[in-house]
């Protein structure tokens, strides 16, 4: 756990900043965005107080600071404690939908789109008892900053496949469950995030609903959308 209130608060500041602009965050920047009510230099003390305990680390010399595991693992432990609501806006069932629920695997698939639509990561929905897979989201994902570079591409590919061999070894339950990095148990995951849940298709049919995606992924935004669309399916 973080030693103080402040540093809880600079961590947290720097996560966020860090998620929204995928560049290392300097304590320039959080003094400019930010009245944390010390100066500069304490700033950079506090920093490297987070650093020294492992939250953060500094890719180069001359550069801020980028969260690490153990930084997103602190943040999503404090989100699940705070808990998170309802997203309303943009996730009402609309006539759309409704029309395909004579079509289960129609609703199924325009539900992996709406997730992945307001994630930008990839949604996968798998049903247990006819073993099929649903795949959306690559358009927005590939536009991540992180896919610019090939290996991180191939190494996502390899990650995604033993994901789909592995899923049904995973032991998901109704809980949301948030695996950052090399919490995963698969092979190439250190860079990559699964946020995923148990959930019940129309006819009551056991699946599962998940977002994969880069570590840097919105945490809040993602775990809301996966409880929302669970309760979404509640209705059904």
């Amino acid at each position: 756990m973080v030693t103080s209130e402040r540093q809880n608060l600079i961590l947290q500041k720097i996560i966020e900043e860090y998620i929204k602009s995928a560049k290392p965050i300097s304590s320039q920047k959080l003094e400019e965005e930010y009245d944390f009510g010390i100066c500069p230099a304490s700033i950079r003390i506090e920093m490297q107080k987070l650093t020294d305990k492992g939250f953060l680390c500094q890719p180069h010399t001359s550069a801020g600071r980028v969260p690490t595991d153990k930084a997103y693992r602190f943040f999503v432990d404090k989100l699940f404690e705070e808990g998170f609501s309802d997203l309303k806006r943009g996730f009402e069932i609309g006539d759309w939908l409704k029309k395909e629920m004579e079509d289960p695997f129609k609703f199924i698939q325009n539900i992996t789109k709406g997730l992945a639509s307001a994630s930008s990561n990839l949604a996968i929905s798998y049903l247990f008892d006819d073993n099929i897979l649903w795949k959306e989201g690559w358009e927005g994902l590939l536009q991540e900053p992180e896919f610019k570079g090939r290996d991180f591409v191939s190494n996502f590919a390899k990650f995604l496949k033993n994901f789909e061999e592995g899923l049904e070894k995973l032991k998901v339950n109704s809980e949301i469950k948030v695996y950052i990095g090399k919490e995963n148990p698969f092979s190439r995951a250190k860079d990559f995030s699964i946020i995923i849940s148990r959930c019940y298709w129309p006819d009551q049919e056991q699946g599962v609903i998940s977002l994969l995606g880069p570590k840097r992924m919105a945490y809040d935004k993602n775990i809301t959308l996966i409880n929302s669309f669970k309760k979404i399916l509640e209705n059904f």
